[in-house]
């Protein structure tokens, strides 16, 4: 790696590494030819550098205890000996930028065979904190340091190249960061974000969210909507794979791909559809960027920068066949080839910028059969009324209960369980979560209220995937209860299980998965909570995501705007919002429980 420079004296100084692809300092410290204990200023990460020989004659890459800070705390964190690379990093921050020391981009490149530079590291800063100054008035959200970085990046990257995948792992974030690039592209022409269909309303909700000035529009086929250069047209890929030369028509400024992994074959008719968009720039989205070999990884690429990947058997020649052969020069080789449009953080990465827990809320569509049989239960239940006194309550509770059926799957009602993929927006976006985290090793908890759900999901996912997953539930006596939980939390143990949402909501200790998925929602957020930290508790050694479907324009948005009402929080009462809704007239009732539609 050539010679190295002196980086200190005989006593400990106190180094600052920019981490470019996290957007945070790694301090460390060097004194007499070896690296010391880290400075006591935060929690203790190991992270591989660049540091000097015994001999001081070259570098090597060497895992090293780090504390890593925030730009902006780096100005004001007490440091006893701060070193070169700390002085010129806090000029930095203040605008300053005299030359970077070694110290200060000791990082390994994408090859891990050579310094990331100084260049690279200081324009990343530079354009990384700009960028993190303009989303504090263009997005509702504070982004963590990481996801600063990924608007950054993305923007860079399709002014540069045209194109980029987003691979950062599950619940990092992707939609927000893709968001943040989206907001700052509006002024230029019409955007496009196409994903699975089972998230369409949940992309409308993010951006309504986190972009209010951002206006949206979802088609679903049919004449386009008038769409202008503030506007990102929201649509399924069954919709681009039907009606592809309508919206190959438009010139669009930004095509993003949700979920990407849908367009793995590139010979496919949704592939091809793809393809055949005007874009200025196109972004695809995944965190599964090679599901079984890296010739879906070129089919990304290719989407995206095909200028820089547009021969597939040179592809397969130079990469694909020597990494399968188990070569690590081809392996360094594809690293440092993908890595201008490709970027990959994992949450064991950035586990200093997350949170304990994460709570992701996702809208899910109703399929069209969903929302038939949705109206016509309601329909049937304005004609016969809803009673009064206890048969209100009792006739309230059965209609709630088979509308949650409905939005879990239609078959739950009609008995039609032949097929169950392709009806149910809910678990068709159940099984893509799931399908995510099987491809990355994370075992997944999935909570359901109901008996017949469960046994539906373990279904599926023996259909789906191959994967026998146990269900915990109330049926179950002491032991056959006792032997799911060991043989889960055993190394080698299922990787999915399915549990009842009151039969496993308290006393278990599951913490070999860090991924909860609350299929359906239950009255009372405590009892989700509660069935949450049955992964989050002591034991547990990662960041957990918590993962809530809710199906949109159902009453299920009811029941999840009454989680977030401080009522909700305070009541303990599982049947309070039962009772809550028992009180309304009927015309009230109703216009709760009616599905609103969405054009």
């Amino acid at each position: 790696m050539g010679t190295t420079q002196k980086l200190a004296g005989t006593r400990s100084e106190t180094q600052a590494t920019y981490l470019p692809d996290r957007h945070v300092f790694a301090l460390w410290t060097w004194a007499d030819g070896a690296v010391g204990a880290p400075p006591p200023v935060g929690a203790v990460e190991t992270v591989p550098l660049i540091v000097p020989t015994a001999d001081l004659g070259g570098l090597k890459v060497s895992d090293v205890d780090c504390v890593l800070i925030e730009p902006d705390r780096l100005v004001t964190v007490p440091l006893d000996s701060p070193g070169r690379s700390v002085e010129v990093w806090r000029s930095w921050s203040a605008g300053g930028g005299p030359a970077l020391p070694i110290a200060a981009h000791a990082v390994p490149d994408a090859t891990g065979v050579a310094v990331t530079t100084a260049e690279h590291a200081g324009g990343v800063f530079r354009r990384t904190t700009s960028v993190g100054a303009g989303m504090r008035t263009a997005l509702t959200a504070e982004l963590r340091p990481y996801q600063v970085r990924g608007v950054s990046w993305l923007r860079d990257t399709v002014e540069t190249h045209g194109g980029a995948v987003l691979a950062d792992e599950m619940g990092l974030g992707k939609t927000l960061q893709t968001i943040g690039c989206l907001a700052g592209r509006v002024q230029k022409a019409p955007q496009l974000v196409v994903c699975p269909t089972s998230l369409v309303g949940n992309w409308a909700h993010e951006i309504a969210r986190f972009a209010p000035g951002v206006r949206t529009a979802i088609w679903r086929g049919g004449p386009l909507p008038e769409v202008d250069s503030g506007t990102v047209v929201l649509t399924g890929y069954p919709t681009l794979r039907t009606h592809g030369p309508a919206l190959a028509g438009i010139r669009w400024s930004t095509a993003v791909f949700d979920e990407a992994q849908v367009l793995k074959n590139p010979r496919t008719q949704v592939s091809k559809a793809a393809r055949t968009l005007a874009a200025d720039a196109r972004i695809a989205l995944t965190g599964t960027p090679v599901e079984n070999h890296l010739d879906e990884l070129w089919a990304l690429l290719n989407l995206v920068a095909p200028h820089l990947f547009a021969n597939r058997t040179h592809f397969r020649r130079r990469f694909v066949r020597p990494v399968t052969d188990g070569s690590p020069a081809a392996s360094a080789r594809l690293r440092g080839a993908i890595e201008p449009v490709v970027l990959v953080r994992k949450k064991s990465q950035v586990a200093g910028s997350l949170p304990p827990k994460i709570h992701a809320d996702l809208l899910c569509d109703l399929s069209e059969e969903q929302e038939q049989l949705y109206d016509r239960l309601l329909e049937q239940v304005v004609d016969d009324g809803f009673g009064s006194g206890a048969q209100r309550q009792t006739k309230v509770l059965a209609v709630l209960t088979s509308l949650k059926q409905v939005c879990n799957h239609p078959g739950l009602i009609t008995d039609d369980l032949g097929e169950l993929s392709g009806r149910s927006g809910k678990l068709d976006l159940c099984a893509d979560i799931v399908a995510n985290n099987l491809e990355s090793g994370s075992p997944t908890l999935v909570f359901t209220q109901y008996r017949r759900t469960g046994e539906l999901l373990v279904r599926h996912f023996a259909e789906q995937f191959g994967e026998s997953a146990p269900f915990f539930h109330g049926g179950l006596n002491h032991e056959q209860r006792a032997d799911i939980v060991r043989r889960f939390q055993l190394a080698g143990g299922p990787r999915v299980l399915v549990l009842s949402l009151k039969a496993a909501g308290t006393g278990l200790t599951l913490t070999r998965a860090a991924d909860v998925i609350h299929f359906d929602r239950w009255w009372n957020p405590a009892v989700e909570a509660q069935a949450s930290d049955r992964v989050h508790r002591i034991g547990q050694t990662r960041t957990v995501t918590v993962t809530t479907l809710t199906t949109g324009t159902t009453v299920e948005e009811h029941i999840a705007a009454m989680h977030h009402r401080k009522s909700a929080l305070s009541d303990l009462a599982d049947t309070s919002g039962v009772a809550e809704l028992t009180r309304l007239d009927d015309d009230r009732l109703i216009e709760v429980l009616r599905r609103k539609r969405v054009d």
